[in-house]
């Protein structure tokens, strides 16, 4: 069966379950009956071709998505996704983050955080049959050098075309390969960002909470070459002109009304085996979310408020909490569901099914046994492999280790490199060192990094790297007060803070490290050896679940099949589209959520203390019902946001929300408390999607910003 043809089996039963999906593009005229049921006015087939309307104005920010709302380049996303490019043009003198920015010309704009992208996905093409060609008797790390070794040759093909930027996506867990072409736009700059009272209005404390009273929008622009090609950063650059861009609506959405989302959702993870979920509720979750606390706790203990220092790490701040949020309610929902029951039933019910035939049982009769000793091995290390993976928050020891890894990863052909240190990647890699300029203070460093190493330390001697012991003097037993000494002397020698030191040893040779006297530089040589041989290893197992886990699922989707149900692909950062419809939510017994909140609510929050601390402006706005053309009836107010069916993640921060003409009528910037879980698993009643309002971006534009250079110049439709 041909794969295309087989997404278009697995959509066909679509209609039978609800608004659960994060379909790929092509898999959408399969739908197309349903789809108009549901409310979509425009052709089906139109979503599903990447360079038409209006596929092509909805863009990826490399994390978060974003949509053209203009003929000229401009962009709107969430304003926690610029929130790194606003704090990167902050300081305490002139502080974007606390009081919002405007630029009334071109010129006014700023240039957004080095290496910041805009990506515009033109071309997806299957290529499975040119993955895995040639594989079929590689085991372990030869099964993932050529996984890899056939990815980078297909990349290589595809860039040949300047200015593109070009990944192969696996879905299924490996069982389909599509290549994915993206125009990659390198000239970005901050546009418009509302003040933090606003746009982070209720801060952490609201995240994941309903109702919501957010004003969670920025907007870039994006730039190009006069040639119409992307480059980097010049004055002599010029807005870039999108094939479209999407109309705003300042009608919005009613309850009850259709939307669909189209975005670049991050990870999910629907497929994955009852130990991998009890290993990951029961351990990854409250391990992390006991780090990303900790880390919280010494940032700011260590950087007072307002000092510059924490300017530095208000963007990781804001990271640490959402994510720690999302860590314990994952935990607390999980130890009130059936989630691991249900996925040990599922599995005793494929197994049986695969028992019941010979076929079946010769090709998958081993593949949940397989998968299941794989698990273990990748989790013998876990608690020091965590600790270690967390060091990359910090800035120096990261910032030594790549630096070193370039240098040897340069003295190979280009194509034997690893990704991330090919030619391809030295502008990125370039960017990564002169944006830490303004995301590293050596006090917050120091602190993060000590309490990392304690924790270390503690582990049992088996979880221990005998490089790393070596380097620091870490013996058998913790001597804290030792530890903090080598830590200082290792930032107080250190030159890397610097960023033309740090650039400089981009063009440095292996000899050049070793003889080198940096502290960190030298740690980084230390532990190179132990680094490559954990990543062999880690590969080895990585190849081993590259070849059992796509018979997993080629299982489960044949056992779907042939009960009628269906099966989409897990999120993988790749181009999708949900759809469903405004609606709100049950979240306990006793309690409606309603599906819209309204400008009353600001007020009604407000305490006049950070996060609550609406603008005096905005307060008296609404006090005088200023509501303009932007008010509804049904609520007698100014909608701020709204709840959806739509099934998205993290990633779909900032994609556009359409209705039937695909018109947007909101943006999309969160989930509510009770849906996190469904990363691993869909609720009906409970998975809801948070929209920031049309009509309340428009308004906070019109009255409270007086943004009308850029109403003006976007298409606002009734």
């Amino acid at each position: 069966m041909k794969r295309w043809f087989l997404s278009a089996v697995l959509a066909a039963s679509f209609g039978a379950q609800a608004d659960e999906g994060m379909w790929q593009p092509h898999q959408l005229p399969a739908m197309a009956d349903e789809l108009k049921a549901k409310g979509l006015e425009i052709d089906a087939e139109s979503i599903s071709k990447l360079t038409e309307f209006p596929m092509n104005a909805v863009i990826s920010l490399g994390g978060c998505t974003a949509s053209f709302v203009s003929p000229k380049g401009l962009v709107v996303t969430n304003h926690h996704c610029a929130y790194g490019a606003i704090q990167y043009n902050s300081t305490p003198e002139k502080n974007l983050l606390q009081d919002g920015f405007l630029a009334k010309t071109f010129a006014d704009e700023l240039p957004a955080t080095p290496g910041s992208r805009i990506y515009v996905t033109e071309a997806v093409t299957e290529v499975t049959d040119k993955v895995q060609a040639g594989l079929g008797k590689l085991m372990g790390q030869d099964f993932y050098r050529g996984i890899e070794l056939a990815e980078k040759s297909l990349v290589a093909g595809c860039e040949k075309e300047v200015g593109y930027r070009c990944q192969v996506y696996s879905f299924h867990g490996g069982l389909e390969y599509y290549l994915v072409k993206q125009l990659e736009i390198r000239d970005v700059r901050l546009v418009y960002n509302p003040a933090a009272s606003v746009g982070k209005y209720g801060g952490d404390i609201d995240n994941w909470m309903w109702p919501r009273h957010t004003g969670d929008f920025s907007f870039y622009r994006a730039y190009v070459a006069k040639n119409g090609k992307p480059a980097d950063f010049s004055t002599d650059n010029v807005p870039f002109q999108p094939k479209s861009f999407l109309k705003v609506s300042a009608k919005g959405v009613s309850e009850g009304d259709f939307v669909m989302v189209a975005g670049y959702p991050g990870r999910t993870n629907r497929y994955r085996t009852a130990a991998e979920v009890q290993n990951q509720f029961e351990w990854a979750y409250p391990a992390g979310k006991q780090l990303r606390e900790g880390f919280i706790d010494i940032i700011k203990a260590t950087a007072p408020e307002g000092s510059d220092e924490r300017i530095k790490y208000e963007s990781l701040l804001a990271g640490l909490a959402n994510y720690a949020k999302n860590f314990t309610s994952m935990i607390e929902f999980y130890g009130k569901s059936s989630m691991l029951a249900d996925r040990r039933a599922r599995e005793a019910e494929l197994s049986a099914w695969i028992k019941q035939d010979g076929a079946r049982e010769a090709k998958y009769g081993h593949t949940l046994a397989d998968l299941h000793k794989l698990n273990i091995r990748n989790e013998a290390h876990q608690e020091r492999d965590i600790l270690m993976g967390y060091m990359g928050y910090t800035g120096m020891l990261p910032t030594a280790r790549d630096l070193y890894r370039l240098a040897n990863e340069k003295t190979l052909p280009d194509m034997q490199r690893e990704p991330g240190y090919q030619q391809r990647d030295m502008i990125r890699f370039k960017a990564s060192m002169e944006r830490l300029d303004r995301r590293y203070a050596p006090s917050v460093d120091k602190a993060v990094l000590l309490d990392l190493l304690e924790r270390y330390a503690a582990l049992p001697g088996e979880q221990h790297l005998p490089a790393l012991d070596k380097a620091l003097g870490i013996g058998e037993s913790l001597d804290v007060a030792e530890l903090a000494k080598t830590v200082d002397k290792l930032y107080a020698n250190t030159e890397l803070g610097n960023k033309d030191t740090r650039l400089g040893w981009m063009e440095k040779s292996v000899a050049d490290f070793k003889a080198s006297d940096d502290p960190f530089i030298r740690l980084a040589v230390a532990m190179y050896d132990t680094d490559m041989a954990l990543e062999k290893q880690q590969k080895a197992i990585e190849g081993e679940l590259m070849r059992v886990r796509p018979r997993y699922m080629d299982a489960i989707i044949a056992f779907n099949r042939e009960q009628g149900k269906p099966v989409y692909a897990d999120a993988n950062s790749s181009l999708r589209v949900s759809v469903g419809q405004v609606q709100g939510y049950s979240p306990t017994d006793g309690m409606l959520a309603a599906p819209f909140t309204s400008l009353e609510g600001i007020v009604q929050k407000d305490t006049g203390v950070a996060p609550f601390d609406a603008p005096k402006r905005e307060l008296e706005l609404i006090k005088q019902q200023q509501y303009g053309d932007f008010g509804t009836e049904s609520l007698g107010s100014v909608p701020v946001n709204f709840l959806s069916t739509l099934d998205t993640t993290g990633g779909n921060s900032g994609s556009p929300t359409l209705n039937g003409r695909a018109e947007l009528v909101g943006l999309l910037f969160d989930g509510v408390y009770e849906s996190i879980i469904g990363d691993w698993a869909y609720d009906a009643n409970l998975n809801r999607s948070i929209q920031l309002d049309s009509r309340y971006m428009l308004w906070v534009m019109k009255y409270l910003d007086e943004a009308d250079n850029l109403l003006a110049e976007m298409e606002i439709v009734n």
